[in-house]
């Protein structure tokens, strides 16, 4: 039987600028390193036991042609000046024999900080409910993240983030944040 559990993963982003939407979007792809690759788009679960490594390591396991499972994110404008950002949020519950949560975000007109905390706080309140913690919505990401400390049960949450503004000249500008998982 295929075992298709991720056992690691990486965190990787990009951008690309080119004269068409598609071709941008492979430039984002080339330099977040997996533009040889097949890319599925998968739901947003952290698998139990999996190991969260460093990219250029993740890069190294993975070779042309593949299939890659990831939770991705991405924007595209050719709009000059216009701000975009797409992001992907992680929370890992401390158990790790529990599943975590990766969160797909993408926004016009926010920062890369705004942009990875609000999509680190979305993966956050997923794993929260999906752990009984209770939290309420219209608290501040402190005051969340602060009650969850408190809870014991999330580990660690974090976020990759990349954005860009579009191209002064009207070309089409791509942002693309990825987890990729590693079966």
């Amino acid at each position: 039987m295929l075992d298709l559990v991720a056992k690691k993963l990486f965190l990787t982003k990009g951008v690309g600028i080119a004269d068409d939407k598609l071709t941008s979007f492979e430039f984002a792809l080339r330099n977040a390193g997996i533009s040889g690759t097949n890319i599925v788009l998968i739901s947003s679960i952290f698998p139990p036991r999996a190991k969260l490594i460093p990219r250029k390591e993740g890069l190294k396991l993975i070779k042309p042609g593949q299939i890659l499972f990831t939770i991705y994110s991405r924007t595209q404008t050719n709009e000059p000046h216009r701000l975009i950002s797409a992001s992907v949020g992680v929370a890992q519950p401390k158990d790790r024999s529990k599943y975590g949560y990766l969160s797909e975000y993408d926004a016009y007109g926010q920062n890369e900080s705004k942009a990875g905390d609000y999509a680190e706080d979305i993966a956050a309140q997923m794993l929260a409910s999906s752990l009984g913690i209770k939290f309420d919505l219209d608290k501040s990401w402190d005051e969340k993240r602060q009650q969850w400390t408190i809870s014991g049960q999330i580990y660690k949450t974090k976020n990759i983030t990349q954005s860009a503004k579009g191209d002064k000249n009207g070309k089409w500008t791509t942002v693309f944040a990825a987890a990729v998982l590693i079966v």
